[in-house]
């Protein structure tokens, strides 16, 4: 690749985001509309459950603004991420920083802040994939630092200058939910349990599904083409993850803008792991390792 090409790639925009956040405004709509009108019926776990896939996917937007490549405009990128994370529960500033080293220390195990270790058991897998240890760790994270503690892993990489704004968002994230659960108990209001928090409950087992297909089951080893999987998938798919099945891709070329990835993907393809039948096959290669006698030496575990 040239590099009058990668800078091509490189180019940023705020007009494809702009046009696909007015896409996503409809879906949610719609989902939260296929809520309103199930209430009261057995439909409405199916309607919360696909709101709730729609809901957790904000993750996937907050991830880009993370490398501010949503938008040309820096501080909309720092706008919407930080919108993202009071969604889902993730702290935009701590999740920069912890990304960022993500991103130096992809798979290595100790050093990489977001690893998800292969699972030990086929129980440990279903384990995973209900929630529970994600929303542990997370709900832990904002309690920790709406107190001002750090661990030592964090201080790594958490730069001092930023230990403030770490602790403000989390107590100003903690402070709004507190609110919220007491203005739903003085007002008898709960309608935020059916649009927001049941159907982030049942969706977020669909994010942990994804985010397994990214690197769990890769080789423990620093080399991109090896410990990254990109997954094709279908055009939902990709909208809802804004493109990050692309995700080896987006690892050798972080600065590149969602959607530019798949063009970049037509550069790379030849050169990373693809996997071609997409999450499914993704995770059928992380069963099989289950029962390979050598899954453990090639998951780091």
């Amino acid at each position: 690749m040239t590099r009058d090409e990668l800078k091509s790639f490189m180019r940023r925009s705020n007009i494809p985001a702009f046009k696909r956040l007015a896409i996503w405004v409809i879906v949610l709509l719609l989902t939260s509309s296929a809520v309103y009108f199930s209430l009261g019926t057995a439909w409405v776990f199916p309607a919360m459950f696909v709101h709730g896939v729609v809901l957790v996917h904000h993750f996937s937007l907050q991830h880009e603004c993370v490398h501010y490549t949503v938008f040309r405009t820096r501080w909309l990128n720092d706008l919407f991420g930080s919108i993202c994370g009071v969604i889902i529960g993730l702290p935009h500033t701590h999740f920069r920083y912890e990304h960022c080293d993500h991103h130096t220390y992809t798979q290595i195990d100790g050093d990489d802040p977001e690893l998800v270790p292969m699972p030990k058991s086929f129980a440990s897998y279903l384990f995973y994939l209900t929630a529970i240890p994600y929303w542990r760790t997370k709900f832990t994270e904002i309690w920790r630092h709406s107190f001002g503690r750090l661990t030592a892993s964090e201080k790594r990489f958490i730069p001092k200058v930023a230990y403030k704004l770490v602790f403000l968002e989390a107590r100003l994230m903690l402070a709004a939910y507190l609110t919220l659960v007491g203005v739903m108990v003085i007002f008898d209001w709960y309608s935020p349990l059916f649009y927001w928090i049941f159907p982030l409950i049942l969706g977020e087992p669909v994010m942990r599904f994804i985010r397994m297909t990214e690197h769990v089951g890769r080789p423990t080893v620093s080399q991109m083409r090896e410990n990254t999987r990109t997954n094709l998938v279908s055009l939902p798919w990709r909208f809802l993850c804004w493109n990050m099945n692309y995700h080896a891709e987006h690892h050798y070329v972080s600065s590149v803008p969602f959607h530019a990835l798949p063009r970049l993907h037509e550069k790379l393809k030849d050169h990373i792991h693809v996997e071609h039948n997409g999450y499914i096959g993704a995770h059928r290669d992380i069963l099989q390792q289950l029962n390979l006698p050598s899954s453990k030496s090639n998951s780091g575990v």
